[in-house]
């Protein structure tokens, strides 16, 4: 008999400085630019595919392939799939401070209503401050949630490499410095896409 498979959840709350995801990003229109583009009107729905790049306020989001599907509200979802053998990109800005928050993984599912964004599969999360990476996170699934600035990782098979063969999560994290808090200048931001993360200290187990 298998062992069940080890699902090992670690939450980091980023809110013990009163900064948050840029909360305007979910109300900006939706940008894109790709190879091919299939509209269903009827159905309120986007399929973009080829080198697709979108870009939502300070969200920046690239993979191979991107559908999109609006509400009657006009809040959107996107699916976002990476091509093969590489992986999906999604960078956003946090707001009052100079950092950024980057992920990746195979496929990503980004909420404008809720304001959250899963990375599936070979995800990594950075949080950045200006240029200067201080904390990185890897799993088989990070769930990010932008209000709050929590985000959960779970371990799985999918985790598992040459480097990594248990498959658990690892996650390095640099201790908070008033650098990052509020109305304090930071480095200038990263030329390319860069995002950061910070901790809080609980685990658990994830309910799903």
């Amino acid at each position: 008999m298998k062992p069940p498979v080890c699902l090992l959840t670690l939450v980091l709350a980023l809110a013990v400085f009163p900064a948050s995801a840029e909360k305007a990003d979910r109300d900006k229109p939706m940008n894109a630019e790709a190879d091919a583009l299939r509209y269903d009107d009827l159905n309120q729905t986007s399929v973009f595919t080829g080198n697709v790049v979108i870009t939502k306020g300070t969200i920046i989001i690239r993979g191979a392939r991107v559908d999109v599907k609006q509400d009657a509200e006009g809040y959107q979802t996107a699916i976002v799939i990476a091509a093969p053998d590489k992986l999906a990109f999604y960078r956003k800005k946090r707001d009052l401070v100079d950092e950024y928050i980057e992920g990746e993984g195979e496929r990503i599912e980004y909420d404008s209503r809720a304001d959250t964004v899963k990375f599936i599969r070979r995800a990594v999360l950075r949080r950045y401050v200006g240029a200067a990476l201080a904390d990185e996170t890897t799993g088989d699934l990070i769930v990010y949630d932008n209000p709050t600035d929590v985000f959960t990782v779970d371990s799985g098979p999918q985790s598992k490499t040459a480097a990594n063969p248990t498959g658990r999560i690892r996650a390095l994290l640099a201790p908070r410095n008033k650098a990052s808090a509020p109305g304090v200048p930071a480095a200038a931001p990263p030329a390319g896409p860069s995002p950061n993360l910070r901790p809080s200290t609980t685990l658990g187990d994830d309910k799903k």
